[in-house]
């Protein structure tokens, strides 16, 4: 059956919604309309996977309980508060966002999805989403998850024949099977689907509510992923005590790079044949398309200007005890807390 007339498109909705309204997992921004909280959750979960996302949210509005808290924080510490979560970029943008927010807006977060665009880092999806669950705007949303199930239950013919254009024809059949009275929900339940039942390789067809509207069956194929690339590097590892404290050495990413700029991490060293002996640590660790395969090599602090010389960065050597009040890369926190130097938070 294909998704064309009035009334089966209510039906379809009235289906999925009932389904929702079950089977929703129960998610902390699920519980609230504020739409502070919902922004939060909104950028968190870009390209992040739920169970990642959970204890980093509580704690973020723990230290950032509302926009204007958010605005008033000093960068180092939204990126401390984000480390470990990745893409540091969305963190720098709400960041940024909040601070237009209070001074152009007195605080209050804009309603419409037009209006919420033109803050830093909101886009299409980001907007939608929050306009249409925090203020009940119509608009509809389309991320993977939603695209693979718009794909899925219409049939092929219906598809725009040019890539160019398959973004609009996506929007567009959103917007006609969008529930316009509960289009929050709407929203929600269509990304929920995707993303526990139309599975991209194996979708649970059995358990859809609304695999009698599916034309596909599954068939329908996700791209290949992309391919990753693998890198072999190595940091430093040097630890001293003064007067009684431990400390570790720390160099700062400059801020013009590309990747993560002024966060903090452990200084890289090019590995030679004979710092076999010098494994601390070995750990595998991806960032976007890359793999990369590291060594943790002990160094004594009489030995760091011979291998490293201090160069353009800045390094300092940093208190174990405050290791998480810095913004430390996703990479270095992972070291750092299976070395047992810093303690994994309890979230």
């Amino acid at each position: 059956m294909v998704v064309t007339s009035p009334a089966t498109v209510r039906k379809f909705q009235r289906k999925l919604l009932a389904w929702y309204d079950t089977h929703a997992r129960d998610l902390p921004w699920r519980q609230s309309a504020d739409p502070y909280r919902i922004w939060v959750s909104e950028i968190m979960l870009q390209q992040t996977r739920v169970a990642a996302v959970l204890d980093y949210y509580a704690r973020f509005l723990t230290l950032f309980p509302s926009v204007a808290a958010l605005a008033k924080a000093q960068e180092p510490d939204v990126l401390a508060a984000w480390s470990g979560l990745g893409y540091y970029r969305r963190a720098k943008l709400m960041h940024k966002a909040a601070k237009v927010v209070v001074m152009d807006h007195r605080g209050v977060i804009p309603r419409t999805a037009e209006e919420l665009r033109k803050l830093p880092g909101i886009g299409e999806y980001t907007s939608s989403a929050i306009a249409s669950i925090a203020f009940g705007e119509p608009v509809a949303v389309v991320d993977g998850n939603v695209e693979r199930v718009l794909l899925r239950v219409f049939p092929d013919n219906e598809k725009p024949p040019a890539p160019a254009s398959q973004v609009k024809w996506l929007r567009n059949r959103a917007a006609n099977v969008l529930d316009t009275q509960r289009p929050g929900d709407f929203n929600q339940a269509m990304m929920e689907l995707g993303a526990t039942v139309c599975l991209p390789q194996r979708p649970l067809c059995l358990h859809c509510p609304v695999q009698q509207f599916c034309t596909t069956r599954g068939e329908h194929q996700a791209p290949p992923p992309k391919k990753m690339r693998s890198r072999l590097i190595a940091y430093a590892l040097l630890r001293r005590h003064r007067a009684g404290v431990e400390q570790v050495m720390l160099e700062q990413r400059p801020l013009s790079a590309s990747l993560m700029p002024g966060m903090w991490e452990l200084p890289e060293v090019a590995m030679l044949e004979s710092d076999q002996e010098r494994v601390e640590l070995t750990v595998r660790h991806s960032i976007t398309i890359t793999n990369y395969q590291v060594r943790v090599l002990r160094f004594a602090e009489q030995e760091a200007n011979l291998r490293f010389p201090p160069g353009e960065n800045l390094r300092q050597w940093t208190r174990s005890s405050e290791l998480s009040t810095l913004p430390l890369t996703g990479l270095t926190r992972k070291v750092l807390q299976r070395l047992q130097i810093m303690t994994k938070e309890v979230r």
